[in-house]
C-alpha cells in the first residue's frame, strides 16, 4: 500500500492518474495548499520543500516528494510506462525532465499572472504567456512525429498531460496545437486518467472535450 499526501493540482493528479494506470493499490491523505497544510510540520517531514505530492511506501519503506521522481519510482516499481531498453527509458526520462524544468515552473507562472493575478503584472503576463506558447509549439512538433511524446505512453505523458487540461486559463487556443490537441483529447479517454483526475475533485469535467 502506498500513502499518497497530495492535492488537487497539476501535479497532484499526474499521481493518482500514474497510480491507476499502473494498478497500484494507495490511500489518500488529502493536503489541502489553501489551508496551508503542506506547510504542517508532519508534512515537512515527508516533503521537506512543503510541496505536494509526497509519497510513502509502506511495502518498501520509501518516503519520496517531487513528482518526478514519484513517476520514475512508481514506474519502475510496476514495471509499467518507463520503455523496455535502455534507449527508451532515456527517452522518457528527458520528456520527463522537460516537463519538470519546463512546463511545470512555466505554465504555472502563466497561471499565476494570466488568471488567477489577472493584471498584476503585464510584463510577467506577456514574458510567461509567450514561453507557455514556446512550450505548446514544442510539444506540437514532437507529438506530429508520433502518437506520444516518448513514442510509447508513457509517465511523461502522465507528467505533461494534467497541466494540458489549464489550457483556457494559459489563454491557449488548443486548436491553434492540432498535435496536442489530438494526444490531449486520446488521454482524456482512458479511464485510469478519468479516475486520477477526478480522485480530489469528483465533479471537475476534463475541459475541451
Amino acid at each position: 500500500m502506498i500513502d499518497v499526501y497530495s492535492w488537487s493540482t497539476g501535479n497532484g493528479k499526474k499521481i493518482f492518474i500514474a497510480l491507476e494506470e499502473m494498478g497500484l493499490p494507495y490511500t489518500i491523505h488529502p493536503v489541502n495548499i489553501y489551508k496551508n497544510e503542506n506547510m504542517d510540520p508532519e508534512f515537512e517531514k515527508l516533503s521537506p520543500n512543503q510541496k505536494i505530492p509526497a509519497i510513502v511506501d509502506q511495502e518498501t519503506d520509501i518516503t519520496l516528494f517531487e513528482s518526478g521522481a514519484i513517476l520514475q519510482y512508481l514506474a519502475e516499481k510496476s514495471g509499467k510506462f518507463y520503455g523496455n531498453t535502455d534507449k527508451d527509458r532515456w527517452n522518457v526520462t528527458q520528456w520527463l525532465m522537460w516537463q519538470m524544468g519546463g512546463v511545470g515552473p512555466m505554465m504555472g507562472q502563466a497561471l499565476h499572472f494570466l488568471f488567477y493575478n489577472k493584471g498584476a503584472s503585464d510584463y510577467a503576463a506577456e514574458r510567461y504567456g509567450k514561453e507557455t506558447n514556446r512550450l505548446y509549439a514544442v510539444l506540437d512538433k514532437q507529438l506530429s512525429k508520433q502518437a506520444f511524446v516518448a513514442e510509447e505512453y508513457s509517465i511523461a505523458d502522465m507528467a505533461i498531460w494534467p497541466w494540458i487540461t489549464r489550457f483556457e486559463r494559459q489563454d491557449i487556443a488548443l486548436g491553434d496545437y492540432p498535435n496536442v490537441q489530438r494526444w490531449y483529447r486520446e488521454i482524456a479517454k482512458r479511464p485510469a486518467v478519468v479516475k486520477g483526475f477526478k480522485t480530489l475533485s469528483k465533479d471537475e469535467e476534463i475541459p475541451g472535450l
